[in-house]
């Protein structure tokens, strides 16, 4: 780590914005670093994109959520127009925060958004950057990108160098605020399992007929299952529950959540869960922060060691050396999708009921 400024002292930080502009998931895993920065400061603005602001709304230690779309890192990124850039300023401003924490993946940059703060005359800049960034941050973190580490360490190392730390008693995981939602009239009593099929990226997909196929064998072992998905994902929800609660001995009962929850209200959701079964999405990472252990279906086209659920017992199923690793593709790049395909709906059953008895031996 290189620095360009000395860390500041121990005082008040007052105003500081905290920058995470990508998906829900990576907005969750900012939490630690989230959490260090409001043991020292006034006031944390989180500057989200829209695919996060809801995550970041849930985070403990966060005022409030500026929204802006970020054309250098949102998946379809609006063109680089005088207006658009000058409402980011305009927010800024009007927040007129002390500092900023740019929190970035190892592919990102920090630097178009600091030149942007910058503009909207934000005094201190801190970001992790391997590129020079001349004068465009106060504190420059230079790490090997070549090294896996996972998310939420390494933003939280970024808080740190700037002069922020979790306080006292906080062990680093992710969380979200409490209370949550009351979600018994959508799940019946806690002990249930999850299922969350929906992907934001393609590449990240287990197929249709492999949930349906692990939905027929839960509920064929008598566990009660939600589906759950986002409001765009309820076709899909709706005909994973419908195959799977047609299929034959299925003394347990399947329940289509898809488009019935609020974020707040799935967190509620997944925490009366005894396991979640996800892709690497942002549900797994809300699972981790309400404390719910998770099966992940992880496509290797990001590395696992950085994004899989973090802080929780888990496994890790799909092929993590298949053709399509480090490629951050969001089509699968491979005929047949195989780092998932290949696994089949008896082995993530097992998975479920390995990490499924520690939980309800506890209740």
């Amino acid at each position: 780590m290189t620095a360009s400024a000395p860390v500041p002292a121990a005082e008040s930080a007052g105003t500081v914005l905290v920058a995470r502009l990508d998906n829900a998931g990576d907005v969750l895993l900012a939490g630690p670093a989230i959490r260090a920065v409001a043991a020292r400061a006034r006031e944390v603005v989180l500057l989200a994109g829209p695919h996060g602001r809801a995550a970041g709304e849930l985070l403990p230690g966060v005022s409030r959520v500026i929204e802006w779309r970020t054309p250098w890192i949102d998946a379809e990124p609006p063109p680089v127009t005088g207006a658009h850039t000058a409402r980011l300023l305009r927010a800024v401003r009007e927040t007129a925060p002390d500092q900023a924490l740019i929190l970035t993946s190892f592919h990102q940059s920090p630097l178009p958004l600091a030149l942007l703060l910058r503009l909207a005359g934000v005094p201190r800049i801190s970001a992790i950057s391997n590129d020079y960034p001349g004068s465009l941050l106060d504190l420059r973190r230079v790490v090997d990108e070549d090294v896996d580490v996972p998310e939420a360490e390494r933003m939280l190392a970024l808080a740190r160098a700037a002069g922020f730390d979790l306080p006292p008693g906080d062990g680093g995981g992710l969380a979200v605020r409490r209370p949550l939602p009351e979600a018994g009239h959508l799940t019946g009593p806690p002990g249930y399992v999850v299922v969350h099929p929906g992907v934001s990226a393609p590449a990240r997909a287990w197929p249709a007929e492999n949930w349906a196929d692990l939905v027929r064998r839960l509920s064929a072992g008598g566990r009660r299952v939600m589906v759950t998905g986002s409001p765009g994902e309820k076709e899909l929800t709706g005909r994973i529950a419908a195959a799977a609660a047609g299929g034959p001995g299925s003394p347990g009962t399947v329940t289509d959540l898809g488009g019935a929850t609020t974020m707040a209200e799935l967190a509620a959701v997944l925490a009366g869960a005894s396991v979640v079964v996800a892709a690497n999405t942002g549900p797994a990472h809300l699972a981790a922060a309400v404390g719910t252990p998770v099966v992940s279906l992880f496509a290797p086209v990001v590395p696992a060691a950085r994004w899989a659920p973090y802080g929780v017992p888990r496994v890790v199923l799909g092929d993590q050396h298949a053709p399509c690793r480090g490629t951050r593709a969001r089509i699968c790049p491979v005929p047949g999708h195989p780092c998932l395909s290949s696994v089949p709906g008896e082995r993530v059953a097992e998975a479920v009921r390995r990490l499924a008895v520690p939980q309800e031996a506890a209740v």
